[in-house]
């Protein structure tokens, strides 16, 4: 494997950075605010269904109330 000095290592990162396409101010807004929608989902989901098990669990045990 080359190796390469410092400053040509430095100039090849500027450069790949340089490709990098980031997204706008909008585009980030979107995804953060799809990220809490679908964890609130999730998180609904798991408690419905921990109760649903709950539920059936307390149902063959007999220790519902």
């Amino acid at each position: 494997m080359p190796k390469t000095n410092p400053a040509q290592f430095i100039q090849e990162v500027r450069q790949e950075a340089a490709k990098v396409t980031w997204p706008s101010r909008k585009e980030t807004g979107v995804s953060t605010a799809m990220v809490f929608v679908m964890v609130i989902i999730a998180a609904l989901f798991f408690l419905l269904v921990d109760q649903i098990l709950q539920f059936g669990i307390r149902l063959v045990f007999g220790l519902g109330g």
